[in-house]
């Protein structure tokens, strides 16, 4: 709908099982977040896979999703006139202030039913960060909250440690 007109001159919006759900504005602090994570990523990951910021994302004929960031596998042109899928996917991240419950509930067993196989999830009201991890039958089997972020790894770059150390100052 946003390729042909539709939504332009609307407030950010996302396609989540057919419906249309606008996106709360984007804070000060949430930006910071975002900005200090792709940093992050990009510093560990260089070279080895795709970052983007709030970028559109097809998990269905009837979804696109509009995470804060996705780490997409490598090697392939995401900026065709294809959008990346589930499946070329390595790590989708939620900043969330007032949608944790939104993010928790409806986006992570999306996510995990279109085989993402890693979500984060930083909660800037509870100041932690929630990992959900080991994709099993469509479920994340190994979920983690860390009130203090330091190191962590990519579930697909289990060698490379990225320092989360100072993202919810």
């Amino acid at each position: 709908m946003a390729e042909i007109g539709l939504l332009n001159g609307e407030p950010a919006v996302e396609l989540i099982e057919g419906e249309i759900i606008h996106m709360a504005p984007m804070g000060t602090q949430h930006g910071n977040v975002v900005q200090r994570l792709h940093t992050a990523l990009k510093t560990a990951l260089a070279g080895r896979a795709l970052i983007n910021i709030q970028r559109v994302f097809r998990l269905s004929n009837i979804t696109e999703a509009q995470p804060d960031l996705i780490v997409l596998k490598p090697g392939r042109d995401y900026h065709s006139a294809k959008f990346p899928t589930g499946s070329d996917t390595l790590l989708v991240i939620e900043v969330s202030d007032t949608t944790f419950s939104y993010d928790h509930d409806i986006k992570v067993p999306l996510y995990a039913g279109h085989d993402v196989p890693e979500v984060w999830i930083v909660d800037l009201e509870s100041r932690c960060v929630r990992f959900f991890r080991s994709l099993v039958d469509g479920k994340y089997t190994d979920v983690q909250v860390v009130h203090e972020p330091a190191m962590t790894t990519l579930t697909d770059f289990p060698d490379t440690d990225i320092d989360l150390s100072g993202l919810l100052i």
